[in-house]
């Protein structure tokens, strides 16, 4: 059977199950969910019926569902309560302290270690190193977008949202430009799912893993000699709190910088096309309206959301949304779900490009543990955009976009797109 077969016939099996379960027995967290596009759908069924949920059965053991804006961010800003410590559990709902595929990082760490990690790589997202990151995001946007083909199809997520993530990312680590397409690679096998048809085996997604951790051991040796600029690797290595971390940590810190730093504008950028495809509205309100532009990464992280969620565990007995959640529970916190809660967007599925309140959306989490990179990404996305919208009066997808099979992140493998007519670009 083809993969598009294949996915329809489970989107079949799982809309059945959406409309006969009880709410009870209710588990959104299934990757075949995801990736037939039916996650947003059970979790609008758990916010209505269960906002505070807990399933009893899931691959994942035991966990608490929580779904609602309010509760969400009630539960992110108690880092007291709720931990992300790697060995408390971690921060996703498949994390284990003794999986050989999680390992510590500063993201699954709480104050006061967590701050002090933080605080060393925090100069790289300063304002004036954001700043300067623009002309080379410009220069790169600017080459991707005049090498695309006219009136031909293709894979918009590997032409164009793959390359630009991997060359900024590239740029932020310290990492060659001429191995940028490497880090993507490192990352997919970073947060895939052991069984499926890349990596049959969790030794198989292991050996990609230390290929990659081997090739920043020996830029870290390098780069200990000479941290030379404020990029990630020398922030690390000049600060007396991390040059001599653990290599475990050091290693869970490179995965964390290069998943965050690759997923998150990835599954915006390869979305962006996807929103104005099913809104041309919005797409003519922005052209129109060019101030719109500073909105339009906001709005479509909401949209979007493509961290699904983040973990935390308890560490005492406590009372959410009317629910005893014990200590020890795992607690899911689903910004898919907090990004779509009618009580705080109006319209909250639908992609709106002047929401007022877009920037209130969780993907990139709140509180000690907000996303660092957040900046970034949305000027990658801003800028490309302004570069888009110079050259091309349409961007016409082609079919449904191919989802990734996750839990965690909510994205798109493939996006086949074709672009009518370019533009001649004037300054």
């Amino acid at each position: 059977m083809n993969p598009v077969a294949q996915v329809y016939d489970r989107h079949k099996v799982y809309e059945d199950e959406l409309a006969d379960l009880p709410i009870a027995r209710l588990n959104v967290a299934q990757p075949g969910v995801f990736q037939c596009g039916l996650a947003t759908r059970y979790l609008e069924r758990l916010r209505r019926e269960a906002p505070v949920h807990k399933c009893l059965d899931s691959a994942y053991g035991p966990y608490w569902s929580i779904t609602r804006f309010g509760d969400i961010e009630a539960v992110e800003l108690d880092h007291e309560t709720f931990s992300s410590d790697h060995f408390n559990g971690g921060i996703s709902i498949a994390s284990h302290p003794n999986e050989p595929q999680f390992l510590p990082s500063f993201i699954a760490m709480d104050p006061p270690r967590h701050t002090e990690r933080r605080r060393t790589v925090a100069p790289a997202f300063g304002p004036a190193r954001t700043a300067a990151l623009v002309p080379s995001i410009r220069e790169w946007s600017a080459e991707i977008l005049d090498a695309l083909p006219v009136g031909e199809p293709f894979d918009w997520v590997d032409k164009v949202s793959v390359e630009l993530t991997a060359r900024t990312l590239a740029l932020l680590l310290g990492f060659p430009q001429v191995r940028a397409r490497e880090l993507i690679r490192w990352s997919d096998a970073m947060v895939a799912l052991p069984g499926g048809p890349e990596y049959p085996t969790l030794e198989e997604k292991l050996r990609v893993m230390r290929e990659c951790f081997a090739a920043f051991d020996t830029l870290w040796e390098e780069r200990l000699a000479d941290p030379g600029d404020e990029d990630l690797l020398g922030l690390l290595c000049r600060s007396p709190g991390t040059r001599g971390m653990p290599r475990a940590e050091l290693h869970g810190n490179i995965m964390l910088l290069i998943v965050g730093g690759n997923d998150t504008t990835r599954s915006t950028i390869s979305a962006s096309v996807v929103a104005f495809d099913r809104y041309p509205a919005e797409l003519a309100k922005l052209r129109a309206r060019s101030g719109l532009i500073g909105n339009l990464a906001p709005e479509l992280m909401r949209w979007q959301t493509p961290v699904a969620h983040m973990r935390r565990t308890a560490m005492r007995d406590v009372t959410v949304g009317g629910c005893r959640i014990a200590r020890g529970d795992k607690v899911v916190m689903w910004y898919l779900s907090g990004n779509r809660d009618e009580n705080m967007f109006e319209r909250a599925d639908d992609f709106d490009i002047d929401r007022p309140n877009a920037r209130r959306h969780l993907s990139f989490g709140a509180g000690v543990h907000r996303c660092i990179g957040a900046r970034v990404a949305e000027l990658q996305i801003q800028v490309l955009w302004e570069e888009i919208l110079k050259r091309f009066p349409k961007i016409e997808v082609l079919g449904p976009p191919r989802r990734t099979c996750s839990t965690f992140l909510h994205g798109y493998t493939e996006l086949e797109v074709v672009i009518p007519q370019r533009l001649p670009v004037i300054g």
